[in-house]
């Protein structure tokens, strides 16, 4: 009887045994591949599903996007110029059959190819491309990268170019250069208010000597302005007329009266 009972629980025991190793649960973000005596049968989840024991082997694949800080990079650029680059790339697994059968470890091996793409592309740029054509190079990263990860079945959806820490000679070279711009655009616009004021006041010119009524209008307002302020200033408007009258009797004038003065005008 005890021999009996001995040998259920052993039987049993070995069925728990049997189904623990056999029973697989996979997360929602997860798959697992199979591999029945080193051959790939597929991917299976998420959920609950049964494997051979002994068997089988199955391994886990994540699908989740997987955020990759990339190591600082030093990149010398196109125009000679050293700086020191980091950047940010965003991938996931697409196919886990290939991301487990075609590379031994995607995420290492995305990392790697992302460094080394990095470096080539920013070494055929410009300086000023690097830091005024942020978005084009960011595109050009994420296609070059993803063309090479797509066999691993890999993903790559965003590559950013965080960080460009340029060297202290260049960031003082640049300052200069912007304080020289903005000297630049300060003397344009100063040129610019002098040219509108001279043609605004040649127009009024043109108009106050079509209209003498105005000109004196406009004399006896400025002199209005300056008796407000309360100074010891007396001004006495005379017309240019009395200048030319006089400018015209001046010949005469000189030759003690001799000869008769020339029609004014």
């Amino acid at each position: 009887m005890n021999d009996s009972l001995t040998g259920i629980v052993i039987a049993v025991v070995v069925v728990l045994l049997v189904l623990m190793t056999a029973v697989r649960i996979v997360k929602e973000y997860e798959r697992g591949v199979i591999f029945r005596l080193g051959r790939i049968i597929g991917a299976k989840g998420p959920g609950l599903f049964f494997i051979i024991p002994i068997v089988d082997r199955m391994v886990r694949v994540s699908l989740r996007t997987v955020t990759m800080a990339i190591p600082p990079q030093d990149v010398i650029t196109k125009d000679n110029v050293t700086v020191r680059v980091n950047a940010v790339a965003y991938f996931n697994v697409v196919d886990p059959n290939r991301s487990v059968v075609a590379v031994e470890n995607h995420i290492t091996a995305t990392s790697e190819i992302a460094q080394t793409t990095l470096r080539s592309i920013l070494g055929q740029v410009d300086l000023d491309e690097l830091l005024v054509k942020r978005d084009e190079i960011n595109q050009r990263l994420q296609r070059i990268i993803d063309d090479v990860t797509s066999p691993w079945g890999v993903k790559v959806t965003l590559v950013e170019v965080k960080h460009v820490e340029l060297p202290e000679t260049m960031r003082r070279a640049m300052a200069r250069q912007a304080e020289a711009e903005r000297d630049r655009r300060a003397k344009v616009i100063h040129a610019h208010g002098e040219f509108e004021a001279a043609e605004t006041l040649g127009r009024a010119a043109v108009v106050l000597e079509e209209h003498p009524a105005a000109m004196q209008l406009r004399v006896l307002s400025t002199m209005a302005e300056v008796a407000s302020e309360r100074n010891s200033t007396l001004i006495f408007p005379m017309p240019l007329d009395l200048f030319r009258l006089v400018d015209t009797l001046r010949p005469y004038l000189a030759g003690g009266g001799d000869r008769e003065p020339a029609p004014p005008g």
